[in-house]
């Protein structure tokens, strides 16, 4: 399994060279580049639907609603409860998981007419991979979720905190990294208002002339 650091191409490359030593430098850079694109632009998966980073973020939120309002209901329990309970339970973040799978598509738009280059690129995602990230590293729809004011988007009818948090499946695996590199657990955060904006990828071909176009 090849290690893809999002943030660290030139870390991704290394591993590219290791697995692949044949590799010319130039085509293991293009390799290392597209598999960074596929990672910070993993596909979405929610109730068998596939949603693409960032033109469908919308459609994901309205789809998302539906279940957030059903899991709100169901934490409203007609028990009576003190208003020190009633207060932690309103605090209390709701964690709902979504799956992410590596974006193929994405991937191969730098790699132009190379089919060579594009079959091994989907061999290796077929063999899986593991994004790893930091705390500040961007990841399309992690990056959206943790800005999504869930109580605005519904009009007030979401009252609970609620955290999404995108998970990768399939064959490929995700890793959040600490600030120190170390790997650990994903920490929940609170939601941020903020307009969300496409988030610029940082892709590095290490020993290409030029930068392929993303």
């Amino acid at each position: 399994m090849i290690v893809c650091h999002l943030n660290k191409p030139e870390s991704t490359l290394d591993a590219v060279r290791k697995a692949h030593a044949k590799l010319k430098p130039t085509d293991a850079a293009l390799i290392a580049s597209s598999l960074v694109l596929c990672g910070r632009y993993a596909i979405a998966v929610y109730d068998e639907q596939e949603y693409h980073w960032p033109d469908d973020s919308r459609k994901l939120t309205d789809a998302l609603r539906i279940q957030l309002n059903q899991i709100q209901d169901t934490l409203e329990t007609p028990v009576k409860k003190t208003k020190a309970a009633l207060a932690a339970a309103e605090e209390e973040t709701v964690e709902v998981k979504i799956g992410l799978k590596a974006n193929y598509s994405m991937g191969e738009t730098i790699l132009g007419e190379r089919e060579d280059l594009k079959t091994l690129l989907s061999d290796i995602l077929a063999k899986g991979v593991e994004f790893q990230f930091g705390p500040t590293d961007i990841i399309g729809w992690q990056w959206a979720m943790d800005r999504a004011n869930w109580s605005t988007l519904s009009d007030g009818e979401l009252t609970r905190r609620m955290k999404i948090k995108a998970v990768f499946q399939d064959s490929s695996v995700g890793v959040e990294l600490g600030a120190s590199g170390a790997k650990k657990k994903t920490s929940r955060a609170k939601a941020v208002v903020e307009a969300p904006v496409e988030p610029e990828v940082l892709v590095e071909a290490v020993d290409v002339e030029a930068e392929p176009e993303v």
